[in-house]
């Protein structure tokens, strides 16, 4: 486990490391230099994060059922854990996203009409929504375990 943390910890620090060390290169007043580095760094830092959880979680799991055996928590406890907090994480990432598109929308229809503030309050509010509906879905979750 020491080494699987060591090793993402240190991939991590690289992959932060080579995206500072291009951008103090090869910035030069350049903005599209800078975008596409850290586009660049963006697409291999996710990968090597998500490639870091799969590697850890069967261990997590299988500490989980060590622990299990001696009456403490099950493995499916754990992942109903893991469900739950992605129920929620991205329910609330979706509901951002949606709030940010239809707010920027609703601004620019107000500023045109003063009249239409209240129907896009509406729409603000369902895009919101979504991220009640994911702590819903969590707490339901929580409470089979």
């Amino acid at each position: 486990m020491s080494f699987v943390l060591i090793s993402t910890t240190l991939l991590v620090l690289l992959t932060i490391g080579t995206g500072a060390f291009m951008m103090y290169r090869e910035m030069e007043g350049d903005k599209n230099k800078l975008k596409k580095i850290l586009r660049t760094n963006l697409f291999i830092f996710l990968p090597l994060l998500i490639i870091a959880v799969i590697v850890m979680v069967p261990q997590g799991i299988n500490a989980a059922e060590t622990e299990a055996a001696a009456g403490v928590l099950s493995s499916a406890a754990g992942l109903g854990f893991i469900s739950a907090a992605l129920a929620t994480g991205l329910a609330t990432l979706g509901a951002g996203y949606a709030v940010a598109v239809v707010g920027s929308a609703a601004l620019g229809a107000v500023s045109e009409d003063a009249t239409l503030l209240g129907k896009t309050l509406i729409f603000v509010g369902l895009a919101e929504g979504i991220a009640i509906y994911g702590l819903i879905v969590s707490i339901m979750i929580l409470g089979r375990l």
